[in-house]
């Protein structure tokens, strides 16, 4: 009698076990679901982003190596008539070769950006700042975008050729420096501000001055181009892509926090002084010629993501122009154009 009543225990004692290990793996499962639901809405668009940036950044090291973009192949063209003219220049012309090819500054640049994106996500504020930077880095990978951002560095090139050369996208210098009020910061100076090719760095008298990288320091010993201080570059720099047009696409979210925390330091620094400062973002100069409809859109649309970012957080959803450009993946020749042509001269 004794033992049937243990038995009758232990399999009560059994039942209450297996019910309450019943009731946990209910409450688990609904803790993984609630977990699941406060999840980030964002995760899977940033998943499928990812791969469609990669993508794109794909295509176009592709449409390099094959000489589909059109100013990648200009440079490669003028790069041959400047070291023809100035054979003391090759070393410096060399470098900006560099650009026409997937071992460019700007385009390793786009390869460092999604790597950091998919494996430093910590680097960015939230995950909409991470969504956003995969569309730009989308955009500036656009054929047609990356051949207008390459008109810098080949108006460099035209710019060594003394005028024998011209420029493409973009006015003469002297055109360009009497509309904008521009002083001559020297030959480089569309590149100038733009971090894939150097950087502003502070002197001991706390002035900041643009500090090229590696061999495009040879521009200043070949060029004997004076220091660029940056609150004079600030207030009569002359036009460039990349500063007029360009600097959000072809910039890192780290890179436009910089440039950002320069303005607003040297802006205290001259007011405290009582002097006047004046912006190098706070208008767009005059220059541009033939550019692309999709840079001038792509302009348009940073310009009302800037305002409205400002009031109001942006949408997860994509940008009508990230839609759009994605119909114009395919390779083709920029129907920018130059009213001379290569061979014309001045």
């Amino acid at each position: 009698m004794s033992r049937m009543i243990l038995i009758n225990d232990n399999h009560s004692i059994f039942e209450d076990t297996m019910a309450g290990m019943h009731h946990l793996k209910v409450i688990l499962i609904l803790v993984s679901l609630i977990l699941i639901g406060c999840g980030d809405p964002l995760q899977d668009q940033i998943e499928q982003q990812i791969q469609i940036s990669e993508q794109r950044v794909e295509q176009l090291g592709n449409g390099l190596n094959a000489g589909q973009i059109r100013n990648a192949t200009l440079i490669n063209q003028y790069a041959t008539k400047v070291i023809d003219l100035k054979p003391d220049l090759a070393p410096l012309v060399n470098e900006f070769k560099k650009d026409a090819t997937t071992s460019g500054p700007m385009y390793l640049a786009l390869l460092d950006r999604i790597n950091t994106v998919k494996t430093q996500p910590n680097m960015f504020a939230d995950s909409q700042a991470r969504y956003d930077e995969l569309l730009n880095i989308y955009q500036a990978a656009d054929p047609v975008l990356y051949s207008d951002a390459l008109s810098d560095p080949l108006n460099v090139l035209a710019d060594m050729s003394d005028g024998l050369l011209p420029r493409i996208n973009a006015m003469s210098k002297s055109q360009s420096a009497q509309v904008n009020n521009a002083q001559d910061f020297g030959t480089g100076e569309q590149l100038i501000g733009n971090p894939n090719y150097g950087q502003w760095s502070t002197g001991s008298n706390g002035m900041s001055f643009w500090a090229w990288y590696g061999m495009y320091s040879l521009m200043g010993d070949l060029f004997g181009s004076r220091r660029v201080y940056y609150n004079d570059w600030g207030r009569y720099r002359n036009y460039s892509y990349y500063n007029d047009y360009g600097r959000k696409r072809y910039s890192s979210p780290s890179q436009l926090k910089k440039q950002t925390t320069l303005e607003n330091r040297t802006r205290k620094s001259f007011q405290s002084r009582g002097q006047k400062f004046t912006s190098a973002y706070s208008k767009n100069r005059t220059g541009s010629s033939s550019l692309s409809s999709q840079s001038r859109t792509a302009q348009a649309s940073a310009n009302k993501f800037t305002k409205a970012s400002k009031f109001k957080p942006t949408s997860p959803t994509k940008s009508s122009y990230a839609k759009n450009s994605s119909k114009n993946a395919s390779f083709r020749n920029s129907s920018s154009s130059t009213s001379r042509g290569f061979k014309r001269g001045k």
